[in-house]
């Protein structure tokens, strides 16, 4: 049998508290990680503590990969409820491992007749082997026997990750498991995949979430205090800067509500400490009054906004991007602010680190913009360059002037800042309308004055922004204009497009407040046809380009149903737009596409 080398789309599928999570990530993507080859992983999951199906994909390649794919090569099924979620979804030639012992499967059930079944007694081998508890070892043995990859290397991360924690008769019980479930393939189904695994010179790459990585830009922006009530998806960052609490001398507050979590991060700020906060839509609606009194009193503030379906609670731990709207106008009449949504994981970090600059040097909000899918999934990425990253604090002042006024009138709508402590600084902060020293007044001059100077802030910031770059061939007969976490799906579908000889190029938008109006309104005008591509329901930010330049985006295509797009969608999408000059409206879910108008 000819072998599909280094290209595997994998499954692992059960009830939560079955390891899903930990078997593929912590187990299988890092064992592809460490023989040199590049992986995806995204998980879903309900908001349940136990019981409810849980899922991870991880896709592996020996090229660069930027998301999952829709079709899986093979799927663990910890249960039968697996299977019937995900069946469809398999490819020509895939593989199905279950415990045929409690998973009675009929071959009849599975549609594509390439598909093979590989019953593995997984409770049996794990309870002669440590425990029921270690059927996902067993499964990781049985996909390591199928896809041929090295057990050494498996070996290794199974001592890495239960060693330090669980001592070594854990880490000799699962490597055993994991060896009966290789063997047991081996023996009953002898190269008998058409999917197939090998090892490359290990690269030093890292395996990292957008939520780690925005992390990683907090601390190394110097942000010093970080204050969250948790809401998934955000949760992950309150966690993460609390395990660096002692090592980077950090204050990681968890909070009672998120009206805490942004009064305690403006405080902060206000002391002079670097500052953030974290939440979801649900939080910063909360928040939102916070958010004003930032914008007021011109202390600078970093909000992590981490989407996930709404209205109200919504989809909990499902994925969106539906909160652009409420974020650009959220809190009493008018104030600026900056919303910046990274696409990747190396996005999250030098944009996390530009967020606090541009809050503290314009004395303004900055919204660090994600969701579900970029911040809880991971990638391989490289190390970051941090060599040229600067600390930019602005109009902070060392020494304050004999005549200082806080709020002083300036050119470019940033005033001198001084901290509490400060000789000379004392200044009254105040979510009232204010003079140059901070007395609250109500003079119409007076408030002209200075709701001009604070949105002055914004045209000085616009003015050294680089324009977006257009990605691919300039005369291309399709632009896609996007946000956000679709960059991967799309950076994915450009490649399959590519090789059917359509040609496309991609605008990718990151800074939303301000946005490059102008460069956005010379793409489109001298685009051939333009798609814009979002996940939400009300293509929001072709209403903000629409709003801001007059223009209207060609084509929408659009997915809501809680999950991001997949390659496919957009590719077999756009091919869709070719063939019709009149559809305006494509919205995929779960087998593509739903509904054209």
């Amino acid at each position: 049998m000819s072998k599909i080398i280094n290209k595997l789309s994998w499954k692992i599928g059960g009830e939560a508290g079955d390891g899903i999570l930990n078997a593929g990530l912590q187990m299988f993507a890092k064992t592809c990680l460490r023989g040199g080859l590049e992986v995806f992983a995204t998980a879903e999951y309900p908001s349940l503590i136990r019981g409810g199906h849980n899922s991870l994909d991880v896709r592996v390649e020996d090229a660069e990969i930027f998301s999952h794919v829709r079709e899986v090569n093979l799927l663990i099924a910890m249960n039968k409820d697996t299977i019937d979620k995900h069946k469809h979804k398999l490819s020509d030639h895939a593989g199905i491992i279950y415990d045929g012992d409690y998973t009675k499967l009929n071959p009849s059930e599975i549609e594509n007749s390439t598909v093979k079944l590989y019953s593995v007694p997984l409770y049996k081998i794990a309870n002669e082997n440590g425990g029921k508890i270690m059927r996902n070892t067993v499964a990781l043995g049985a996909t390591m026997a199928l896809i041929d990859f090295d057990m050494e290397i498996f070996n290794k991360v199974i001592s890495d990750n239960f060693g330090t924690k669980k001592g070594t008769a854990i880490v000799d019980a699962n490597v055993k498991a994991a060896r009966a479930g290789y063997d047991y393939i081996k023996n009953n189904f002898p190269d008998d995949f058409k999917f197939r695994l090998e090892k490359k010179p290990r690269q030093n790459n890292m395996f990292m979430s957008g939520n780690e990585a925005i992390t990683v830009g907090m601390v190394k922006a110097g942000c010093k205090f970080y204050a969250a009530y948790p809401m998934t998806p955000a949760s992950s960052l309150l966690s993460n800067m609390a395990g660096l609490e002692r090592q980077f001398n950090l204050v990681v507050k968890h909070t009672e509500d998120e009206i805490a979590a942004i009064n305690m991060a403006i405080g902060a700020s206000y002391a002079g400490v670097r500052s953030a906060c974290g939440t979801s839509g649900g939080g910063f609606a909360l928040m939102v009054e916070g958010f004003g009194l930032a914008a007021q009193t011109e202390v600078p503030l970093v909000v992590i906004e981490a989407q996930r379906p709404g209205p109200g609670t919504g989809m909990a731990t499902h994925s969106g991007q539906g909160d652009l709207r409420f974020l650009l106008h959220a809190s009493t009449d008018e104030s600026p602010r900056v919303i910046i949504a990274p696409g990747s994981v190396e996005e999250c970090f030098y944009r996390t680190v530009d967020a606090f600059n541009i809050a503290e040097k314009y004395q303004l909000p900055v919204i660090v913009l994600t969701d579900k899918f970029l911040g809880e999934s991971f990638w391989t990425v490289k190390e970051f360059d941090t060599k040229n990253i600067v600390i930019d604090r602005g109009k902070l002042l060392s020494e304050v002037p004999a005549d200082y006024k806080r709020y002083t009138i300036t050119e470019d709508g940033i005033s001198p800042r001084a901290v509490p402590g400060q000789k000379g600084g004392m200044h009254v902060a105040t979510s009232y309308e204010h003079d140059e020293e901070g007395y609250e007044r109500e003079e119409e001059e007076v408030r002209v004055m200075m709701h001009n100077k604070r949105f002055r802030k914004m045209e000085t910031f616009a003015k050294t922004l680089d324009d977006p770059v257009l990605d691919g061939n300039p005369d291309a007969d399709i632009t896609i204009i996007s946000w956000g976490s679709t960059k991967g799906p799309i950076r994915e579908a450009m490649k399959l497009l590519k090789e059917d000889g359509i040609s496309v190029n991609y605008l990718q938008v990151v800074y939303i407040s301000p946005l490059p109006a102008k460069r956005i309104a010379e793409v489109i005008n001298n685009a051939k046809a333009t798609v814009i591509i979002e996940n939400n329901k009300t293509a929001q930010l072709a209403g903000v380009i629409k709003e801001q330049t007059g223009l209207d985006i060609d084509h929408r295509i659009l997915k809501y149903d809680g999950r991001p797009f997949t390659p496919q969608d957009i590719h077999a999408g756009i091919k869709e737009l070719l063939n019709t000059t009149e559809l305006k409206e494509l919205v995929f879910s779960k087998h593509g596409i739903i509904e054209a108008r």
